[in-house]
């Protein structure tokens, strides 16, 4: 029996997986490393910190430390989220759904807590999450499962019992290394969707989903 649901945030809540390409684009071809869409799909759903590791084994930089080569990509993360961040369709009827249900909600996401915070702020959806969990508390990030099962220990479930929303490849693949159900919403442009076939359902959309959905999960 499904007794949580769990969001991921970027892609999922908001429409920021655009606000995260500008800013590494923007950052790191000011630091002469080459960026593409098929680097950017590989790393979506992964803390930045691991993305900037990645991106410096690639090709390294002078002149700037990765710590603030994240720094800079957060800030101007923050800052398109304050200016153009929207909630993707479906995010509040299906938040109003789950708070009159007994089901209990958590939001996991690989941003900084300062970006959660940003993001809660701006869709004004904080109310909805009984706990809200980021992976730069963590060791290591999605896809990794351990976000997800402190994100279940924090809502007291176990984690067969959760249901997880993902919009990113290795989200799906934490939720599913977790021992949760996963339902994957891929993003629009996302360059080979026959990948999300692992999940246990692909949506367009959260209006897709319906509370009944859960008796056959």
């Amino acid at each position: 029996m499904i007794k949580a649901v769990i969001f991921d945030m970027d892609g999922l809540l908001i429409n920021s997986e655009p606000f995260w390409q500008e800013s590494e684009r923007l950052v790191f071809n000011a630091l002469g490393v080459a960026t593409s869409k098929e680097l950017f799909e590989i790393f979506m759903g992964k803390r930045i910190d691991e993305v900037v590791d990645a991106m410096w084994d690639i090709q390294s930089w002078n002149h700037k430390s990765k710590a603030d080569v994240v720094e800079d990509i957060v800030n101007n993360v923050i800052k398109l989220v304050n200016e153009k961040g929207e909630a993707l369709t479906g995010v509040y009827n299906i938040l109003e759904s789950l708070k009159q249900s007994s089901l209990k909600v958590g939001l996991a996401s690989s941003s900084k807590m300062k970006i959660i915070e940003a993001v809660l702020d701006k869709l004004k959806i904080r109310e909805y999450f009984e706990v809200v969990h980021s992976a730069e508390f963590e060791e290591y990030g999605k896809p990794h499962p351990q976000i997800f099962i402190s994100t279940a220990n924090m809502l007291g479930v176990q984690a067969h019992e959760c249901l997880v929303f993902e919009d990113s490849l290795n989200g799906v693949i934490s939720a599913l290394a977790a021992n949760m159900k996963c339902y994957a919403i891929p993003e629009s442009g996302a360059l080979n969707l026959n990948k999300f076939i692992i999940a246990n359902k692909t949506l367009n959309n959260l209006d897709e989903f319906k509370l009944s959905d859960l008796k056959s999960l």
